[in-house]
């Protein structure tokens, strides 16, 4: 079964790459899904998240990624994706995630949603925090693969 895993990704943190290996042992197919909104504001461009997650995931097999500006279930049905992954952090999370799963579900009734919690140690990651503390100088490592640390550093040099 084919699964699609959607997100900003900027950039990719732990806390994603933990729900991207967990749904790797679950669906035999994934497909990582970068959103090209730039109504979020972004610090990396599409391009720029899209390699990092390349390199971040060159040992994976079975993953595929794409760029999308529609709406999710339009990809995933063009996709035969039967499953959108969605991580929650959080409770407050939760309300946003639920109103958007059914929404999709009203839209496309084939497609069903799966949530995934990362890891506790995960829980607390967002890469709004990453690019704060590596802006601010502090160290990254433990929350970000290594091209994404050394990229986040260039890019506030």
């Amino acid at each position: 079964m084919r699964a699609i895993y959607p997100g900003t990704f900027d950039p990719i943190t732990y806390g994603h790459l933990d729900i991207i290996h967990r749904a790797g042992n679950i669906f035999s197919e994934l497909i990582i899904a970068v959103a090209d909104n730039e109504s979020k504001r972004p610090l990396l461009s599409l391009d720029e998240r899209v390699e990092l997650i390349h390199q971040s995931l060159k040992d994976k097999t079975c993953i595929t990624i794409l760029t999308f500006q529609n709406l999710l279930v339009h990809l995933a049905q063009s996709n035969h994706s039967q499953v959108i992954i969605r991580g929650l952090r959080a409770v407050s999370d939760f309300e946003y995630e639920f109103q958007m799963a059914l929404m999709n579900k009203k839209i496309a009734p084939s497609i069903e949603t799966f949530f995934m919690m990362p890891d506790e140690k995960y829980t607390y990651l967002s890469s709004k925090i990453i690019k704060e503390i590596t802006q601010m100088g502090g160290d990254v490592s433990s929350f970000v693969p290594p091209p994404v640390k050394d990229f986040l550093i260039k890019k506030f040099a």
